[in-house]
This record gives C-alpha cells, sequence and structure tokens, in this order.
C-alpha cells in the first residue's frame, strides 16, 4: 500500500474515532438483508431523531475502539456492519431500531453503549422499551397534579358547604 492510502485510512480511522468518542449513544447493527427502501425508511427515522447512521468496515472499527472504553464492542464488528450514533437523546438509537427491528426481522442489534457506557444486548433492549422524556416528564406532571387536584376539590366542596350554611 502506499504512503497515501496508509494516511488516508489512518484519517478515516481517527475521524470514526471521534465521532464513537463524542456520541453519547452508539449501536451496532447488522442490516443484512434489508431492501433498499427499509435502509432508506430506517434512515429517514433515524436522521429525523438527529441521529447519523454510518456503514463503517469492521477493520476500521476494530481500529477506531483500540485503546478505548469501547473495545469489548470488537466482537460485534462480523458482517455487514451499520453504526448509528447519538450526540444528545442517549435512548433514541435504541428505541428506533428495537421498534424497527420488531417491525424487520431482517434487522440485527449486535451491540453497543449508552451514555459512553458498553452494554449489553439485553441491557439495550430495556432501554428501548422505557418511556421517553418526554412521557416520563408527562407522567410526573400528571402525578404531581392530582394531589392538587383533590386539594382543589376539598376546599371547594368545603366553600360550597359554607355558602350553603349562609344561604339557609
Amino acid at each position: 500500500m502506499s504512503e497515501a492510502t496508509i494516511a488516508k485510512k489512518a484519517e478515516v480511522v481517527k475521524n470514526v474515532n471521534e465521532m464513537l468518542t463524542n456520541a453519547e449513544t452508539a449501536v451496532v447493527v447488522d442490516y443484512r438483508g434489508l431492501t433498499v427502501a427499509e435502509v432508506t425508511d430506517l434512515r429517514k427515522q433515524l436522521r429525523d431523531a438527529g441521529i447519523k447512521m454510518m456503514v463503517i468496515k469492521n477493520k476500521i472499527l476494530e481500529r477506531a475502539v483500540e485503546g478505548t472504553d469501547y473495545e469489548d464492542l470488537k466482537s460485534t464488528f462480523v458482517g455487514p456492519t451499520a453504526v448509528a450514533f447519538s450526540d444528545e437523546d442517549a435512548i433514541a438509537p435504541a428505541k428506533i431500531l428495537k421498534k424497527f427491528a420488531d417491525d424487520h426481522e431482517a434487522l440485527e442489534i449486535k451491540g453497543g453503549f449508552i451514555e459512553k457506557k458498553v452494554q449489553t444486548l439485553d441491557k439495550i433492549n430495556e432501554y428501548a422499551t422505557m418511556p421517553s422524556r418526554e412521557d416520563l416528564l408527562s407522567m410526573l406532571a400528571s402525578a404531581l397534579q392530582d394531589p392538587m387536584r383533590k386539594i382543589a376539590r376539598a376546599v371547594k366542596a368545603v366553600a360550597d358547604k359554607k355558602s350553603e350554611e349562609e344561604a339557609a
């Protein structure tokens, strides 16, 4: 190989390493068996959520994770490999990919890391089934409103009773 080719590959490895380092979450998948239309649909869903998905050669991924906290992912770099990266929402890639994999048997989640920690496949699936941040905030708001409603009803009942007594 020429020095130019080696330098080019080293630059690609460096870029992938930076993407992994900067990502909050990365999920590794095998997309073999998906049609072009299905892959396009998946990419659109991920892009709409601010997630980038790239098909990356396994050797480049192996070199990119060397010396990082993500070396345990090397065993997932087998066969056709795509990686979904998210810098913001830690759970969104797992949620979207799990839902898509449930609808399309050809997509296989192989592993990944969430919140910068390598997770087992079971853990990734567990995160994928968790309610979103917005849903959790909605549940919390609802739980906080319920006692306030009860207090308001009690105060109104007392006020109504006093009004009835004064009218009588």
